[in-house]
């Protein structure tokens, strides 16, 4: 009979304190049989065997039917629960160890405190620890590491910490171990503060630390300045683990060199052999779009395992290399786990019909390829196929399936579906990832729906996404669209390291909201952050210096964008340009740089030089801008109601009359525009004349009012109807 007792301990910072309390009814066995001390080693021999087997039940019988045990026989078997993770049974053991008034020594408590640990069981290891310091053990080497161990697991940070700062002086393995529990919660400032006093650092200890800033964001540079630091000890040598973490950090920097070199030292190490190290410099080559080099990897590879095919067809693939993909593809013997890269890689590329042929190929439909076909029919338009999939394999309660329809909804602009989804996988209680967040506030966005995005919000706080790059740039994102500009920058500030997108968010934010000198300072700080701006920081810095009309600044802008961080203009940069320089009256150098673009212009472009000549009444440039324009576009029905208007303006009716007769062919027909508001989680929609809205009778007595009241105070008619509608979202 296995009979349970209670011990608690606590326990001070350099000052141990405990108290312990038994309450036991001890079952005393039968001592009548002394075998001899050769019995006892025999079988616990034999209890030895069996666990190793995982005969778990033949040894305790066994060991059961021992008339007597030494301290070794309970070790044993509690060693051999512990190594096939039956850890109830393991801590049972323990306490019916302790009942029998057997004494743990070294090797039992570090056993039990190793079993507490790997089972998540905290308080039972601080029951055990409060009896490991009645016994006097904790300063035996074993001991204290698995104190340590057992807290860091349990991320109770601070009392490892305390067992370090108590123990380290005496027991030199708590310094890894100490270093270990910070960088596995992710303290890495802690880690790093850990790893400078450390009196020996070796080969694990630099790896761990390195391995550690190359798992955050914002943490590449850092693990590769620590390679490089260690490499400057001639005493460390870099083994497999090193060489593969770095090659990975070395492939997301795309630090094309630096990985180079690393191949080197693979090479010359003798580690090219090992399939781990293989990955790692596929892997690099691939993030470097160095593809030559990763095909050459691969294929002086004796035997390529399911993970190099995947790193190679997956960077064929991103680089646009369908053929040589398909070419890999074909030679693989094991193609099942590559059949969803493939599909999704056709379905980049174009090549739908490839994608869904392939689909139907596939021998048997898993998860993940239903998953992938979702996202495939989502991104070609056919959002009802997507749904019939969806539906099919919804009741699995799976979050990427969820997530691949929301992403779907989403693309297909059925924002309002989006998140309504959402709504009902929170009540599923389905597992919220990044993507499930990005999608949706990105929904919130389109929808320019304050309110929903604050009801997200109010559910990312409680993950811990709030903080990542991703989701924290689609949080400020919705801000901004939404016209919240102190919640897009708190939202910013939220993010642990937050990027290059994160501040282009940020920067667009206030740029489209005319805040053209506050988006300018943010550039500058970005730019002092040691952040390079993207293509599309430009374009919202451009918006902002054409907000404010600083045509000096713009200018100097775009011919950095070029000489300094060799970015190609787009036909948006143009744009932006051109409209700077048109809101301050330079049509001429407009017209200029419109004719010197390196690129064909688009009629976006020249409606906007067009507008700028009917602003400032220049009708000669207008006309010479309008020609291109209908070259172009001759149905361009806003450069004809440009040009109507500006003939109009100088008196030139017969101009006039011309271009309104062409428009007229045409068969013109303005659209309708509208507006909304949201109100009460519901987003009220205004058009002109539609009557579709149950209140729409309350709605136009009021207008009347308004308009009533407008016209009794100036004379102003107001003849323009509107619709009310509604959409209703998250409740």
């Amino acid at each position: 009979m296995i009979i349970r007792h209670s011990f608690t301990g606590t326990w001070k910072h350099r000052s141990w304190k405990w108290s312990l309390t038994f309450r036991s009814n001890i079952c005393c066995y039968s001592n009548n049989a002394h075998p001899s001390t050769s019995n006892v080693v025999s079988t616990t021999i034999a209890i030895t065997g069996l666990a190793k087997k995982g005969s778990l039940e033949q040894a305790r019988k066994l060991f059961d039917d021992m008339p007597k045990r030494s301290v070794v026989s309970w070790n044993t078997m509690i060693s051999g629960y512990s190594e096939w993770r039956k850890f109830s049974e393991a801590l049972s053991l323990v306490s019916l160890m302790h009942g029998s008034y057997v004494k743990l020594n070294e090797s039992t408590f570090s056993s039990v405190l190793s079993v507490c640990a790997r089972s998540q069981s905290l308080n039972h290891g601080k029951q055990v620890h409060g009896l490991v310091l009645k016994s006097g053990y904790q300063s035996f080497e074993l001991v204290g590491s698995a104190l340590l161990y057992l807290y860091s697991t349990c991320h109770e940070i601070e009392d490892a910490r305390m067992v370090f700062d108590v123990l380290h002086r005496e027991n030199a393995l708590l310094w890894s171990l100490m270093l270990v529990g910070y960088v596995k919660c992710n303290l890495l400032s802690d880690a790093l503060e850990i790893f400078r006093k450390m009196p020996t650092r070796n080969i694990v200890a630099w790896t761990t630390l390195i391995s550690g800033y190359s798992k955050v964001e914002g943490g590449c540079q850092k693990a590769l300045e620590l390679f490089r630091s260690m490499r400057e000890d001639n005493k460390v040598v870099p083994n497999e683990f090193t060489l593969d973490c770095v090659l990975r950090v070395s492939g997301r920097l795309g630090s094309l060199f630096e990985g180079r070199a690393l191949h080197g030292l693979v090479v010359k190490f003798g580690f090219d052999w090992d399939h781990s190290i293989s990955g790692a410099l596929i892997d690099f080559y691939c993030n470097c779009q160095v593809l030559d080099d990763a095909m050459l990897v691969y294929s002086e590879l004796d035997n390529p395992s399911i993970n190099d095919s995947n790193l190679l067809i997956g960077g064929l693939i991103l680089a646009g290399r369908i053929d040589e993909a398909r070419f890999f593809f074909n030679g693989l013997i094991n193609r099942d786990h590559v059949y969803n890269l493939m599909i999704k890689g056709y379905a980049m590329s174009g090549q739908v019909e490839e994608a869904k042929q392939l689909f139907l190929e596939m021998s048997e439909r898993n998860l993940t390829s239903i998953n992938t076909m979702i996202s495939v029919y989502s991104r070609n338009g056919e959002i009802d196929k997507a749904v019939e999939l969806f539906e099919e394999v919804k009741e699995q309660e799976n979050s990427v399936t969820w997530n691949s329809m929301i992403s779907g909804f989403t693309q297909n602009h059925q924002h309002e579906s989006a998140l309504k989804l959402y709504t009902a996988m929170r009540r599923l209680s389905i597992s919220q990832t990044r993507s499930t967040f990005s999608a949706v506030l990105h929904a919130c966005s389109c929808l320019g729906s304050l309110q929903q995005g604050q009801l997200i919000h109010s559910d990312l706080i409680k993950t811990p996404f709030e903080s990542n790059n991703y989701v924290g740039t689609a949080l400020v994102d919705m801000y901004s669209k939404c016209g919240s500009l102190n919640d897009a920058q708190a939202s910013f500030h939220s993010i642990a390291y937050p990027n290059v997108a994160a501040w282009t968010a940020l920067i667009n934010g206030f740029a489209h909201h005319g805040l053209g000198s506050e988006a300018l300072v943010l550039f500058n700080r970005m730019l002092d952050e040691g952040i390079d701006p993207n293509a599309a920081t430009f374009v919202s810095v451009l918006l902002a210096c054409s907000c404010v009309g600083l045509v000096g600044e713009g200018t100097r802008l775009f011919h950095v964008m070029q000489e300094h961080y060799d970015i190609a203009p787009t036909l948006e940069h143009y744009t932006c340009l051109v409209d700077l320089l048109c809101r301050s009256g330079h049509l001429h150098e407009a017209e200029k740089l419109v004719n010197r673009m390196a690129i064909e212009p688009d009629s976006v472009i020249l409606v906007a030089l067009l507008n700028a000549c009917w602003f400032w009444m220049d009708v000669k440039v207008g006309e010479r801008v309008a020609e291109r324009l209908f070259s172009l576009d001759p149905k361009s029905t806003s450069g004809y109601v440009i040009m109507s208007n500006m003939y109009a303006g100088f008196g030139r009716w017969w101009g006039k009359i011309r271009v309104r007769k062409a428009l007229k062919k045409l068969q013109y027909k303005k659209e309708p525009g509208y507006s909304w508001i949201e109100l009460n989680n519901k987003v009220q929609f205004f058009s002109v004349d539609n009557r579709t809205h149950p209140f729409c009778d309350i709605i136009y007595s009021t207008l009347e009012n308004l308009t009533a009241n407008v016209d009794s105070e100036i004379n102003f008619g107001c003849t323009s109807s509107k619709f009310y509608g509604e959409i209703e979202l998250l409740s």
